[in-house]
């Protein structure tokens, strides 16, 4: 979510352990309450849905705030790709490399959440969701979820209204837990980590590949529409969500 074009070498591995635990974390709210939801509503999925919807939208929210300054709260491969996208035309410009690492302990990382929560509920540690998902209801659903997520995060940044993005990023996915048919992915570190967790919030390994290509045309979507409502976006593209030097500006 905050711009990486600017990040010196030398804080590129504590971004990377922050972009990890932060997108592990971010698995296990999501899993984690899912299962408790499943456990103290079993006869009502508009209940477990709520439970579920409240602890990711309040989860994300903190996490911004705790990682944010650190590596930019990204937690999301659309994120780091779009601000690379946005960032190609500067000097600045985050390499492919730097891109890519994000992308991959973004995974890692959600994937080892979902272990997590599986642990801690007592649960298989290492299971495989059987919920298939992919219907075009739900591809739709990940096409808007992910253009709207993407729009608001730039837009935000293009505004200089970054600081409220911790609470704006999270409203944003609380809602749309509800009003897209898929719940809401709009990640595919999560969609994969996700996959390991045979529960309410598991998604099928079939149904992967098609939720993580409905999000990269949703990000592209969304870059593109943020592109013609804020044409000098790449400018302020740093300021997303919490900047990454607000700690340590002489960094």
């Amino acid at each position: 979510m905050v711009s990486i074009r600017t990040a010196p070498d030398r804080q590129l591995p504590r971004r990377l352990l922050a972009e990890f635990i932060g997108s592990a974390l971010l698995v296990t709210v999501v899993v984690g309450s899912g299962i408790a939801a499943a456990q103290l509503s079993p006869s009502d999925i508009g209940l477990q849905l709520l439970e579920n919807s409240t602890a990711t939208a309040l989860g994300l929210a903190v996490l911004i705030l705790l990682f944010g300054p650190i590596s930019g709260a990204h937690f999301n491969p659309v994120v780091s790709l779009t601000d690379w996208l946005l960032g190609r035309r500067t000097a600045a410009c985050v390499s492919v490399a730097v891109m890519v690492s994000y992308a991959v302990v973004q995974v890692g990382g959600a994937i080892g959440g979902a272990l997590l929560a599986n642990a801690m509920f007592d649960r298989r540690f290492v299971e495989l969701a059987t919920k298939q998902r992919v219907t075009p209801g739900h591809l739709i659903g990940e096409v808007v979820a992910t253009a709207g997520l993407i729009s608001l995060i730039f837009a935000l940044s293009r505004t200089r209204r970054a600081a409220l993005s911790a609470a704006a990023v999270g409203a944003y996915i609380g809602s749309a837990y509800w009003f897209t048919s898929s719940t809401s992915f709009a990640n595919p570190a999560v969609t994969v980590g996700r996959m390991f967790s045979d529960t309410f919030a598991g998604i099928a390994p079939t149904s992967v590949l098609p939720f993580i290509a409905a999000q990269i045309i949703g990000g592209l979507i969304g870059l593109a529409l943020t592109a013609v409502l804020y044409p000098d976006v790449a400018d302020t593209a740093d300021a997303a969500v919490v900047p990454h030097n607000a700690l340590h500006p002489g960094e």
